[in-house]
């Protein structure tokens, strides 16, 4: 039997060793400067490897791999076996087994290795889908591999690895990044035998992890999120760690990880209302669109989930581009590069977007027709009012992170808009944002109430006079000796 290997890097050399020690013939081709293996024939090209072979195994790697089976594939034996086992996607396996069974030349197989090739050689347990799946099987178990053959179409192997793939990287991930943050911590050898401890009872540690995230997901999002900040304060990338902490808002909600928005229609409703110097005060003041974006009319008011626009100087043709997917509950978020020389939106514009159920457009650029804006009642926040046009050329992106007014907003996020400005929230911070902003807003109501009643107590008394008391409280609450603490606007 002849087997033809192409792709001699660390898994395709070892896999090559394997089958000549157990008396194959076995031909290899890598344009690399990478050694051949004892016992292995260097064929000079891809034809050369693959034309007499029984098994043909494609271990060049997956960006490479449709490339190799094209070259491969018009020297074929029409009985030969191609077997693609690189880590690629289902739809690259659809498309590999296409291009090598045209004509009826060979015989596809998805295969996965599932296991460490470096550890176990070629006896490196297999999973193996298409109908090549079977002579796969055959072949490798008397090498002494494990091998799960599937049937099926191809694909069905490749998204097994996949799935491996999520926790042995993921796992691989996030053991480098505990450890670094311990290391730099000095803390490193705590940290791994933390590490080994929890490894250590299989199912039952499973099993409490994965319900935990979902009954647990918020409080552990938030303590993620802190460990995020101590490794940037380590001078480590939390990138890592902060997509954990989303992970576990994400199975917090109703929804779960499914692909719906995090900005749900209960939370947009839970944000109406609520004023944006409470959000703002919430926050640290951050997230804030700076005060020269405002308002166009009086009392206009607006929460929604940010359906965002990049677009250039006095160009709206990316705005049209975002009206043609806009749905309802979206706020259109344009970074119009601050330019108020032309007008992006007019009554136009904005008669489509409330007919699609867009809730308003805050605009880093002008906008004109403001009269009809009130009349339709289609809130907008802009930089300025001009009569002047757009020109409708473009470039343009749309639902990509734009910054607005100093503020970053990227799709999805929640918007909230008043006659006080404009307030962004990232839509994994937004649950945690309308607790904080609530309880800022009750705050105030009770200190409201007491400054009130103070008020009325003082102007009662002997003495006194009504103008006197509310001019000692004004001096009072305008930050005098006896001023209120900070927190409030002033």
């Amino acid at each position: 039997m002849r087997v033809g290997i192409l792709g001699l890097g660390e898994a395709g050399a070892l896999y090559a060793a394997g089958f000549a020690e157990n008396g194959w013939s076995v031909a290899g081709y890598d344009p690399g400067d990478v050694p051949t293996p004892t016992g292995v024939l260097r064929a000079g090209s891809v034809a050369d490897a693959v034309g007499e072979a029984d098994l043909v195994l494609g271990l060049t790697g997956a960006k490479a791999a449709a490339s190799v089976a094209v070259e491969a594939a018009p020297h074929l034996r029409d009985d030969a076996v191609f077997a693609d086992m690189n880590a690629g996607a289902p739809d690259l396996k659809r498309k590999i087994e296409g291009v090598v069974t045209e004509g009826g030349r060979a015989i596809f197989a998805d295969v996965s290795v599932i296991g460490s090739v470096p550890k176990y050689r070629h006896r490196t347990a297999l999973v193996a889908s298409g109908r090549g799946a079977s002579a796969v099987a055959e072949h490798f178990r008397a090498l002494g591999a494990p091998v799960e053959d599937l049937g099926g179409e191809p694909g069905a192997a490749s998204a097994r690895k996949l799935l491996r793939s999520l926790f042995m990287k993921g796992l691989g991930a996030i053991i480098v990044q505990t450890v670094e943050a311990g290391r730099a911590a000095g803390d490193e050898q705590w940290v791994r035998q933390q590490i080994t401890q929890e490894l250590a009872d299989g199912e039952a540690t499973l099993e409490r992890l994965y319900a935990g995230t979902f009954k647990h997901g918020l409080r552990r999002a938030r303590e993620v999120a802190a460990a995020a900040d101590l490794m940037a304060d380590l001078g480590l990338d939390p990138a890592l760690a902060h997509d954990i902490s989303r992970l576990h808002t994400l199975a917090a909600r109703q929804d779960g990880l499914r692909a719906t928005p995090l900005v749900t229609e209960a939370l947009l409703a839970a944000f109406e209302g609520l004023p944006t110097a409470n959000i703002g005060d919430a926050r640290d003041r951050l997230g804030l669109v700076d005060s020269g974006i405002s308002p166009l009319w009086a009392g206009a008011r607006a929460v929604g989930r940010a359906l965002t626009v990049m677009t250039r100087a006095g160009d709206n043709r990316a705005i049209h581009e975002a009206l043609r997917i806009a749905g309802p509950g979206d706020l259109i978020v344009v970074d119009g590069q601050g330019d108020t020389s032309r007008a992006l939106i007019g009554e136009l514009i904005a008669e489509r977007a409330k007919a699609r159920g867009v809730v308003g457009m805050v605009l880093d650029g002008a906008a004109r027709d403001v009269e009809v804006l009130e009349e339709i009642g289609f809130p907008v926040w802009a930089r300025a009012v001009t009569p002047a046009g757009p020109y409708k050329d473009g470039p343009g992106r749309v639902n990509v992170a734009v910054a607005v007014g100093g503020a970053v907003c990227g799709p999805g996020d929640l918007v909230v808009a008043d006659g006080d400005g404009v307030a962004v929230l990232p839509a994994e911070e937004a649950e945690a944002t309308l607790v904080a902003a609530r309880e800022i807003e009750a705050d105030e109501a009770r200190r409201r109430s007491g400054i009130r009643a103070g008020q009325g107590t003082q102007a009662g008394q002997a003495g006194q006079g009504a103008q006197g008391a509310q001019g000692a409280q004004a001096g009072r609450t305008a930050g005098g000796p006896a001023g209120e603490p900070a927190g409030e606007a002033a």
